[in-house]
């Protein structure tokens, strides 16, 4: 098949095996819908709830009212639904009994709201990663299926329509055999500066902010966009970034997760006082293949055709999955064309919500697992977690899939979970 009938029937294909999730059986249902944390991402997932034609907004939750202001007045202006506004979580699900739950908070927070939505019979949309340790996504999963809810984990790469084709391609075999992936974020930047703590400002709760987390000082580097780089309430780089392209990985091999796991991390750079690894390495090894992952916060990848995505390292070449710029392929020989798939992204961001919220809606109208399961996402979160759990633990680590466990390593099994803040309680597994 020459280069230009294979991009034409791969995106084709594409197109057929996602075009199902693009469109809801039932236009005319409409499910009650609330939105718990309004910022930037769950703003971006809310319009395409409310564009989607099968939400009724009846309430949108923040434990900053400043951030809740915003979002109430532009979902006044996208839809004539009047939510009511919340500050706690609990009383929303408890006093409104949605049908959909959208849960874009911090990542430690994930775990409690997702688990208190299903539990009172609401489906959830949970942004990634699913979770700040891994037991929180055992406890996750087991809430979903007991209640017989669907979970969506919103990594959208899995139906943007290049990633399906170079997933396609891959499975093909036209890179030969893979040996090794190679995923990586790498982004410039410098060394910065601390930023004092200050007071939080009016209309912030900041204990409620910190939750089942350590309380510690409101610092504006942290809230309302930074907390990804503060390791009480994410996982850094890895568990932003990482969780997407680390999840092409399992969307691509037939294994559920790595047998052994070794990383590296430092604060080479960074001089400011955020407390997430400025540079890190992990190896991860397969039974049939090698991953790596790798970022940097400095040094832009400018000597490279790509500064961020999966490079895999095939027999018959190489193959980059990335984001802006599509996938390339790089045969082995160099006679051959390189072959290229351009993207197809939603603005605002460049991503790929819309359709993974018809995925979510056509899941539950059809009595079917989402296209980005809670499973899936709890395995894909895993990669991130326990990538940072060998590098706390500065050795390598084993996994056991089936146990979840790390077999023979008390010291390691005991970072699986954390101690919450009380009054929470960390979830049943």
């Amino acid at each position: 098949m020459d280069r230009r009938n294979f991009i034409k029937t791969s995106a084709a294909s594409s197109m057929a095996l996602s075009a199902w999730s693009f469109q809801p059986s039932f236009q005319q249902k409409k499910y009650t819908t609330a939105l718990i944390g309004s910022g930037w991402w769950g703003m971006n997932i809310l319009r395409e709830a409310i564009a989607s034609g099968s939400s009724k907004v009846i309430a949108l939750c923040d434990v900053d009212q400043n951030q809740l202001d915003t979002a109430m007045e532009e979902t006044s202006k996208l839809t004539s639904d009047q939510p009511k506004r919340y500050s706690d979580f609990r009383e929303l699900i408890a006093q409104e009994k949605p049908d959909i739950v959208i849960v874009a908070t911090p990542d430690h927070w994930h775990p409690l709201i997702t688990i208190e939505a299903v539990n009172n019979g609401a489906h959830v949309y949970v942004e990634k990663p699913i979770g700040h340790t891994v037991n929180e996504g055992v406890a996750m999963i087991k809430a979903a299926r007991a209640n017989n809810r669907k979970v969506q984990v919103g990594t959208h790469r899995r139906v943007s329509p290049h990633n399906i084709s170079g997933i396609e391609f891959l499975k093909s075999g036209k890179a030969g055999k893979i040996g090794m992936v190679r995923a990586f974020v790498h982004y410039g930047g410098g060394p910065g500066e601390p930023t004092p703590d200050a007071e939080p400002p009016a209309g912030l709760d900041w204990d409620m902010w910190c939750g089942p987390a350590p309380l510690v000082d409101y610092n504006p580097r942290i809230h309302p966009k930074g907390f990804r780089q503060f390791l009480n309430f994410a996982n850094g780089q890895i568990g932003d970034w990482g969780i997407h392209w680390l999840d092409q990985i399992l969307w691509w091999t037939e294994e559920k997760a790595p047998k052994s796991i070794h990383s590296f991390s430092a604060r080479h750079i960074k001089e400011d006082n955020t407390t997430a690894p400025d540079t890190q390495v992990v190896n991860y090894e397969f039974e049939d293949f090698t991953a790596v992952w790798e970022h940097r916060q400095y040094a832009a990848n400018n000597a490279e055709k790509h500064n961020i995505g999966c490079y895999f390292y095939g027999t018959e070449g190489t193959f980059h999955m990335g984001w802006l710029d599509g996938w390339n392929f790089y045969p082995a020989d160099s006679k051959k064309q390189i072959i290229h798939q351009e993207p197809t992204l939603h603005d605002p961001d460049k991503q790929n919500i819309k359709e993974l919220w018809a995925d979510f809606l056509h899941s539950i109208e059809n009595d079917r697992l989402p296209v980005c399961d809670i499973e899936i996402g709890h395995h894909s979160t895993n990669m991130s977690l326990l990538g940072m759990l060998s590098s706390k633990l500065g050795r390598s680590i084993n996994w056991d899939v089936a146990t979840q466990t790390i077999p023979n390593d008390p010291e390691a099994n005991k970072l699986l979970s954390r101690e919450y803040r009380d009054p929470w309680n960390y979830p049943s597994v």
